[in-house]
């Protein structure tokens, strides 16, 4: 049995995921219509290729990626696009983003899906292509574009896949369930992200609080040699994939690096899911099973929903007691986000919609100051100095910010958990790093801007020099010939002269001075002066 580590800090809240009875998975009815932000996950976002008024069938593609960094949308069930338009949508900063909506026609028509015929005979890279365009992208609450991680190519390669099947946060059970219900398929998924990646290894990660899902793994581990079940105590924040390496492994990931660095892929058991269902099935990723939960619900649980469906629906289905609630929640208790729009759509990232009473979850208490205790280094997993980038934080000092390394922070709120002055530490580190993120990017497009203007300059400067070549040689040339005794000035008066006098010889028929006229040539008839008078000047030229 593989020996398992600790972690630095981390804490343990109240689990309470018993409320959604993991392992049973409840379908809700179709929605009337979907919402689809454009932006599912962590990149660039895709862009429609639909327009108001076309009709769509499940499984339709009708948002393509835009770059490497991105993933397209797939429509989740047959209807008209009834509008193209800003929205809310579910994310910490409240910002809105483009969505397609979809006015479904109850049908549930769906186009042809077509998976591969042999996964194990086609090409790595046609394998990548194809988890991308099925809209793959991390489903355990990350949303990066998994096709990204599967191309990763590292020097060392990649030796151990990690299907982390922590789950850690409070409250949620999404994980639990999907692995008591479909502990095959991730399997199968796994064994299809090893081949990807050339792991030699596969460890499927469970917290030792889900005794149900362990024995399912290991079950199904069998089918898979190379698979191995490990299990460990429970603690939060152990499903971070750095926290995570450091419990199987006793290794860090470097400050500022990722798992690939070090030889270590880790993938959310629904992704591996996603894997196999695109490759096996030709089935893109258009719907999620998600934990509804909290005491504001009369019927929590665990369910299979379409991407799009609004959290207002879904919560209407597990009975919502809307003057009981406190707030809702996107994601758990400990890294969610209050929602403010009930019509906002469930996207990938969706892994729990949490309804708690006031009671349960209280509302935040009014922040104090801090009294330096300390205890939010104490319960850091990422071993920083959360007080020290409080304060840099506070001053916007983004250099010491950086200097302390806030980018290796994984937001998981533990050191706000144990604040005795309430500070919301979080929310300040999110700003700062999100000042910082615009920070490089102003300064990459002043560096492009400047790299634009010197190549501009380098050309010009290039030009310039030529002219200048061109003269100096013109000059040259003219000095040369003044030294040998010719005027330059004087040779070009003489070339004029010259062509002067002779289109005047062509056009009067007279020969050039110094030349003999020709012999048989007769003077013309009609031509001969009239007695007494001098011929005029312009006489006998073409008029």
């Amino acid at each position: 049995m593989r020996q398992t580590f600790d972690i630095h800090g981390g804490i343990h809240p109240p689990e309470r995921k018993e409320l959604a009875n993991p392992g049973k998975i409840h379908d809700i009815p179709l929605p009337s219509k979907l919402v689809l932000p454009v932006t599912q996950h962590i990149g660039a976002p895709a862009k429609p290729t639909v327009e108001v008024g076309d009709t769509v069938k499940g499984g339709q593609m009708i948002a393509e990626a835009q770059g490497p960094v991105s993933v397209p949308v797939h429509a989740p069930s047959s209807g008209t696009i009834t509008a193209i338009e800003s929205r809310a949508v579910p994310h910490a900063s409240g910002l809105t983003d483009t969505c397609i909506e979809i006015t479904l026609d109850g049908a549930d028509s769906w186009v042809e899906l077509k998976g591969l015929d042999d996964w194990r005979a086609t090409p790595k890279t046609k394998l990548v292509e194809c988890v991308r365009q099925a809209g793959v992208a991390g489903l355990g609450g990350a949303g990066f574009p998994t096709a990204i991680k599967l191309a990763s190519d590292r020097e060392r390669g990649i030796h151990t896949l990690i299907i982390n099947g922590t789950e850690c946060e409070p409250y949620i059970s999404a994980d639990d369930t999907v692995m008591q219900c479909f502990a095959r398929e991730i399997v199968e998924g796994a064994e299809i992200l090893a081949h990807m990646v050339g792991a030699e290894n596969v460890i499927l990660a469970v917290e030792d609080n889900k005794p149900t899902a362990a024995e399912a793994m290991i079950k199904a581990a069998d089918a898979l040699e190379i698979a191995e079940v490990v299990t460990f105590p429970t603690k939060y924040p152990s499903g971070g994939e750095k926290q995570l390496i450091e419990i199987l492994f006793d290794m860090q990931v470097p400050s500022g690096g990722i798992p690939a660095d070090i030889g270590i892929l880790c993938q959310n058991p629904s992704t591996a899911i996603a894997v196999r269902d695109a490759l096996i099935d030709g089935k893109p990723v258009t719907d999620r099973i998600t934990t509804v939960t909290g005491l504001a619900v009369k019927k929590p649980g665990n369910r299979r929903v379409m991407l799009g469906t609004p959290i207002g629906e879904l919560l209407e289905h597990a009975a919502f007691d809307a003057d009981a609630a406190d707030r809702v929640i996107h994601g758990g208790p400990m890294m969610g986000f209050a929602v403010t729009n009930l019509h906002m759509p469930v996207v990938k990232i969706t892994n729990c919609v949490l309804a708690p009473t006031r009671t349960e979850i209280p509302p935040p208490q009014p922040q104090q100051a801090c009294i330096r205790c300390g205890m939010c280094a104490e319960a850091c997993p990422a071993s920083l100095l959360p007080q020290q980038l409080y304060w840099y934080a506070r001053a916007k000092d983004n250099e010491q910010l950086e200097r302390h390394n806030l980018l290796d922070c994984i937001e998981c709120g533990a050191c706000a958990y144990v604040c005795p002055s309430h500070i919301p530490l979080v929310q300040y580190y999110r700003s700062a790093k999100g000042a910082i993120r615009e920070a490089a990017r102003e300064k990459a497009r002043s560096d492009n801007s400047r790299d634009r203007f010197e190549a501009r300059q380098a050309r010009l400067d290039l030009e310039a020099a030529a002219k200048e070549a061109k003269r100096a040689a013109r000059k040259a040339a003219a000095e040369a010939r003044a030294k040998s005794g010719d005027d330059p000035v004087q040779a070009a008066i003489e070339r004029a002269k010259a062509k002067k006098a002779a289109q005047e010889s062509i056009a009067t028929g007279e020969p050039l001075a110094g030349t003999e006229p020709s012999a048989d040539k007769e003077p013309s008839a009609g031509k001969e002066p009239s007695a007494g008078k001098e011929p005029s000047a312009n006489e006998g030229r073409t008029q």
